[in-house]
């Protein structure tokens, strides 16, 4: 066995136990001091400490940066208040029992205190405590506690709008996601630190009462005892008591104001990293400032009957110190130009001379962008409850999975153009949807049959255009019963968000993302993708195929079929459109299953062969195609789809128009926007294995 090295272990194992153990016994210390009796020389040294620390905390405050930086500041507080008012307790019991031996007996501390401090005169010394008292109490304790107050009150008001400034400049790229992290942190430990400097003065205020009730306690405890049980007279019980009291009470209050003044600092200062003392210099070293009170104090000292001494000397100090102020300020401004004038080369550079632009000044647009109005902030703050940003990050996950690739992220920011309750949704920085909430309400949403009406406010559900109502959430239940379906105010945005995505996923769909696709694709089958771009197709074809499918309702997930299908059909054709119809038929059995689930049967609307070849003519007249359609035939044709559409809805199956290859693309454009939902198939994609059923026929007379 290696005895060194167990050794060795067992003095780094004491050293980590030993770690962090000195505030415990602090606290154990000042609980001992309560209960058990304590020699006066002790005392002194424990009052010399806790002046000590004191002085070192105050210190602390002044040359503190900003206040966060002393965080621990409201419980070095407790602790300090804790261990003066143990001493209190301790020496009142020292004052009581061995008062009557004279002024030493509590120890060299209180006796200089009540002896030198105050001259020995108890009146004189009872007076000064009070004002002590009165000025720690009713001056800086009272108007640290009231910043306090305000301060947190503040801090967490404002909390909301410091998260959403955060968010807003990670969704705008100013900041990474590591310094997005680092400001939401500050923003929480400055709203710890404000609300435990608002308890932590209390302790700073109840501590100032204390030595008051302690003060007339002990006095009264102490003629008591000397009268009484030392058959000590009035006046000698009054004196020798009354000054070991004063002299324990100035020992206790010292430190007491001293801490009460560091409050005070630390609630006063700006959040900001600055030295106080640098502060001080340059706001209050105004040179006109200074000039006018050196006059006023040099008139006041020529003033006859006035101490012409001391006006006249602090009047000269001012001046003799505006006059250092200027000429710094003189000194540092010629250093400045000269510094402009060797940057700018021959020009000399002015504060009015316009900042040079760069490409920094230029912004993009967000690819997908949700304004908000003030009031609907909190649906956004995670801090307040808000559930918005994770139903967004559901949302595009759900999506990311359905369509194939990645969606870009919602940049949210808020809007004081909009009403408050409102919100506006964009794509490519294009108004794309907007909706207002209402506040403290959810949503009932008419599916289409409910069995009575539910109080509340009457609207349209902004994702789906369907009747709806804004009812309390006392209400849920009720509406629930009656058919409604009820969601809360996060799930409205999200779902319309969701909704527009969905219809317009062709625009989030870029050059990047289908590089990226191909890359992803390329770690598992690299022949296949280094032969398509650029030897086959370059990029920007197979991203329009890309879109024309998106466009269509049809997902990019199989990846590996529609490059392998790229990859046999580019050579033929360069055309977006034929490339397209080519992956479609080779996704058709992914395209029929998104439609109808695993169903045997493909219930279809087709065209009359009739209207089918009319179609058919028009587009070969028109020469360009999805041109040529007559308006009126048109009109005919959307009604006639429009009613097939809502029969297959209303009995529950999906509904698909199945038609020729060469009509799929024109109708697919054709009822995209006209009739929602309405899927365009051509015969080549219907697989095999599949039967089709024909539940209507569009121009049958």
């Amino acid at each position: 066995m290696d005895f060194k090295a167990v050794l060795t272990q067992l003095n780094r194992d004491k050293k980590e136990y030993a770690k962090g153990v000195g505030t415990p016994l602090l606290v154990l210390a000042a609980l001992a001091m309560v209960v058990l009796p304590m020699p006066p020389f002790l005392l002194d040294i424990l009052f010399s400490f806790n002046i000590a620390l004191a002085l070192v905390v105050l210190l602390v405050t002044v040359y503190t940066l900003k206040p966060l930086d002393f965080g621990m500041f409201p419980a070095v507080l407790l602790v300090a208040t804790i261990m003066r008012l143990a001493l209190n307790v301790a020496s009142t019991r020292v004052v009581l029992l061995e008062g009557h031996q004279g002024g030493d007996a509590a120890g060299k501390v209180i006796e200089a205190f009540g002896s030198v401090v105050i001259g020995g005169n108890y009146a004189v010394g009872l007076v000064v405590f009070l004002i002590l008292i009165i000025i720690n109490f009713v001056v800086i304790t009272k108007g640290a506690g009231r910043i306090s107050e305000v301060s947190a009150r503040f801090t967490l008001d404002a909390m909301p709008g410091k998260q959403m400034a955060i968010d807003a400049d990670l969704n705008a790229g100013f900041i990474s996601a590591e310094q997005a992290r680092e400001r939401r942190e500050e923003v929480t430990r400055e709203a710890d630190f404000y609300g435990s400097m608002d308890g932590a003065s209390k302790f700073v205020k109840g501590d100032a009462i204390a030595g008051i009730v302690i003060l007339i306690i002990n006095i009264v405890g102490g003629l008591f005892v000397g009268m009484i049980q030392h058959d000590l007279s009035f006046g000698q019980a009054m004196e020798v008591y009354t000054l070991l009291t004063i002299g324990d009470g100035l020992v206790a209050q010292l430190p007491s104001l001293l801490l009460s003044i560091g409050t005070a600092i630390v609630v006063t200062r700006q959040n900001e990293t600055h030295n106080m003392g640098e502060q001080v210099k340059n706001q209050l070293g105004n040179d006109k400032a200074l000039w006018i009170a050196c006059g006023i104090l040099v008139t006041m000292g020529l003033v006859p009957g006035m101490p012409h001494l001391a006006f006249l000397g602090l009047g000269a100090l001012l001046g003799f110190i505006a006059y250092l102020s200027q000429k710094q300020a003189r000194e540092a401004e010629l250093q400045e130009q000269q510094q402009a004038t060797q940057g700018a080369g021959t020009q000399v550079a002015t504060r009015d001379e316009p900042k040079e632009l760069g490409w920094d000044d230029v912004q993009q647009v967000d690819v997908i962008g949700l304004e908000v109005g003030y009031r609907l902030i909190p649906l956004v703050d995670q801090a307040q409850g808000g559930e918005l940003l994770s139903r967004i990050k559901g949302v595009r996950k759900k999506l990311s999975q359905e369509f194939g690739f990645l969606v870009p992220p919602v940049h949210i920011r808020d809007n004081l153009e909009l009403d408050p309750n409102a919100y506006r949704i964009t794509l490519m920085g294009v108004s794309s949807g907007d909706g207002e909430l209402s506040s403290g309400a959810e949503l009932a949403i008419n599916p289409g049959q409910v069995f009575g009406p539910v109080n509340g406010i009457a609207t349209k559900d902004p994702a789906f255009g369907l009747d709806a109502v804004w009812i309390k959430p006392e209400l849920k239940d009720e509406a629930q019963s009656l058919g409604y379906t009820v969601v809360d105010a996060a799930t409205v945005v999200a779902t319309h968000i969701s909704q527009l995505l969905t219809n317009n996923a062709a625009l989030l769909l870029g050059h990047e993302e289908v590089q990226s696709l191909l890359d992803m694709l390329a770690k598992s089958h690299p022949r296949l993708v280094e032969g398509l771009v650029p030897e086959v197709l370059p990029l920007t074809t197979v991203v329009k195929v890309l879109q024309n499918l998106l466009n269509e309702g049809v997902a990019i997930r199989d990846m590996r079929t529609i490059v392998q299908t790229l990859v046999e059909y580019g050579p033929r054709s360069q055309d977006p459109d034929v490339l397209t119809a080519a992956v479609r038929i080779s996704l058709r059995r992914l395209i029929v299953q998104d439609a109808v689930g695993a169903s045997p049967e493909i219930p279809v609307i087709t065209l009359a062969p009739e209207l089918e070849q009319m179609l058919h003519q028009s587009l070969q007249n028109a020469g360009d195609e999805g041109a040529g359609i007559e308006p009126g035939l048109a009109e005919r044709l959307q009604a006639s789809l429009s009613e097939a559409h809502q029969n297959q809805e209303m009995a529950g199956e999906p509904s698909i128009l199945l038609t020729s290859g060469m009509l799929r693309t024109v109708l697919s454009r054709f009822v995209k926007y006209t009739i929602p939902g309405l899927r365009v198939m051509s015969y080549q994609e219907v697989p095999d294995e599949r039967q089709i059923k024909i539940v209507s026929s569009v121009g049958q007379q």
